[in-house]
């Protein structure tokens, strides 16, 4: 299994509409990356820490793939159409981390 995490930085002035994001973003992304391999997705929206700090990052995609270059051809085809939402929930730039999951 492959796990691309979208990663959206808690920084000064972000904002970020986690509803819209799961409500309305994600659907779009699954709608887009399944024909290229998308198996499931999740969100983890960013909290505090026990400690009272600022969660580092305000939100988290999580999509699961089972051939890594899913992710890559379905963003190749549709990137256009899923980075054009972002405006719509976030003005943070994410950050993205391929992955393999091992257990």
């Amino acid at each position: 299994m492959y796990v691309v995490l979208v990663m959206y930085p808690n920084q000064e002035g972000a904002k970020f509409d986690v509803d819209y994001y799961i409500e309305t973003h994600m659907p779009l992304v699954e709608k887009c990356l399944k024909p290229y391999g998308l198996v499931s997705w999740e969100v983890l929206h960013g909290q505090s820490g026990t400690s009272g700090t600022e969660a580092p990052y305000l939100c988290v995609g999580v999509l699961r793939f089972d051939d890594p270059e899913g992710y890559d051809k379905g963003v190749k085809a549709t990137g256009e159409q899923l980075r054009g939402d972002i405006p719509n929930f976030t003005n943070v730039r994410p950050v993205r981390l391929l992955a393999r999951a091992r257990k």
